[in-house]
């Protein structure tokens, strides 16, 4: 089985256009709904069922759950979408559709907009890159969380790089990637707690950078919320791209 392989990258930015990072799920919300007859892709729901009680006829949304392949973020107030796989022709197609963005009412003419489409690396690497989480990486859900709080720092620790190390292995599954047996993701981490809100609620995230024997594509997000510009991460190596 291979251990590494190309996947199709598109990345579209914005720069004239400055939000703020937490304006990244309105970003969603509004490319979602401008495309959402496109590809449940863009949105991560899939067909809406109408089901019927009675004489009430409801709407039932299913969710997507595989990892986003189209992730919305503001990185350093540049609005920013990012494709892989699938998701990267599906924003190549759109690509001279999209002529202004509405945040909060306010809309905001698209008067350039840049487009870079590449094959990306993907996989195991023979050396630790470093990556830095260029917004929040948000780790946690409230399962593990809770025994996060009851956990020393060492362990604290230890949890988190078990955590990261399962979220790299289900990106390798979305793109056919599985490891051999005498291979492991190895990882350090070097990162700092936070807070944030998230849906109105105070979560812990973090912050910060760790190495690891992976090769992924710049730009994309680990751990929960990547589709809203969480867990974005930024290779500080000389990367691999044709």
């Amino acid at each position: 089985m291979p251990t590494q392989t190309l996947i199709p990258t598109t990345t579209i930015t914005f720069p004239e256009i400055a939000l703020r990072t937490r304006d990244a799920h309105k970003l969603r919300g509004y490319f979602g709904d401008l495309f959402k007859e496109q590809s449940p892709l863009l949105h991560n729901h899939l067909e809406s069922d109408s089901e019927e009680t009675g004489d009430v006829a409801t709407t039932v949304v299913k969710f997507r759950y595989a990892y986003p392949l189209v992730q919305y973020k503001v990185l350093h107030q540049t609005p920013t979408l990012v494709g892989l796989g699938e998701g990267a022709g599906l924003l190549a197609q759109l690509f001279l559709q999209m002529r202004e963005i509405d945040i909060d009412g306010q809309s905001f003419p698209v008067l350039s907009k840049h487009i870079r489409h590449e094959q990306a690396f993907v996989g195991i690497a023979d050396d630790l890159i470093e990556y830095r989480f260029e917004t929040l990486w948000m780790a946690l859900n409230q399962t593990n969380y809770r025994d996060y709080r009851h956990y020393s720092q060492a362990e604290q620790q230890a949890q988190l790089k078990r955590v990261l190390t399962s979220q790299v292995l289900a990106l390798f599954r979305e793109f056919g990637l599985w490891l051999e047996p005498h291979e492991r993701v190895m990882v350090r981490l070097d990162v700092q707690e936070r807070t944030t809100q998230f849906k109105n609620q105070t979560m812990v995230a973090f912050t910060g950078s760790f190495l690891a024997n992976v090769i992924l594509p710049d730009g994309i997000g680990l751990g929960k919320a990547v589709s809203r510009g969480f867990g974005t991460v930024q290779s500080l190596n000389d990367r691999m791209s044709v």
